[in-house]
């Protein structure tokens, strides 16, 4: 049983994974068991090219935003479980959280966080409830969002990044994936508002 399971492993799933990761010091987060499907392959991220983003080199390449992120998250935080080489087929509500179908195996989670892209070609079942036009896309992109208020689906259940209904830019979707990590971490301090900062 996870604690929490993130789908998706581009800008906003790695994001969220980093957040609740580096939270593992702190009494409320320590015992909890975290996991993230890294399906990159549908990721934009793979074709992207950045040059207007605070903090990264001019040039920094989508691809190897993904790598280094998944690589940076095994060093810093390695008590974060990196299923790589699955891709989630159904999702279902049951009575202690959900159950996360993939095309291997079978996952418990308490809470899930949904963080894959928001094209209309989403293929997870038990979402379909869920879903409408994207409110900040061009009609003629044909994209989809999650329904959510401030992130939360349902009971139990986030979206982050363009899926939440954020437009498609890597410092958004990233921002996204950090406030559903701070949100979660809120939820285990008993609604205390949390936020997790190093200092030098």
């Amino acid at each position: 049983m996870f604690d929490v399971l993130i789908i998706g492993g581009g800008a906003a799933g790695l994001s969220c994974a980093l957040i609740l990761g580096s939270a593992k010091d702190k009494d409320f987060a320590k015992d909890k068991r975290i996991g993230i499907i890294t399906h990159q392959k549908t990721s934009h991220l793979n074709t992207a090219l950045f040059n207007n983003v605070l903090g990264l080199n001019p040039g920094t390449t989508g691809l190897s935003i993904l790598n280094d992120g998944k690589q940076q998250l095994a060093d810093l935080y390695p008590h974060v479980e990196q299923i790589e080489k699955e891709k989630v087929s159904q999702i279902t509500q049951t009575d202690t959280g959900y159950t996360v179908v993939t095309n291997k195996n079978t996952y418990s989670t308490k809470l899930v966080v949904i963080a894959v892209g928001y094209t209309n070609l989403l293929t997870i079942k038990g979402l379909e409830n869920y879903v409408g036009p994207h409110p900040r896309a061009a009609i003629e992109k044909d994209r989809i969002w999650l329904k959510n208020e401030d992130h939360l689906v349902t009971k139990g259940m986030y979206v982050a990044g363009t899926l939440a209904g954020w437009r498609s830019q890597f410092a958004i979707a990233a921002g996204s994936g950090s406030q559903v990590g701070t949100d979660i971490l809120t939820l285990w301090n008993n609604g205390k508002h949390t936020k997790v900062h190093d200092k030098i």
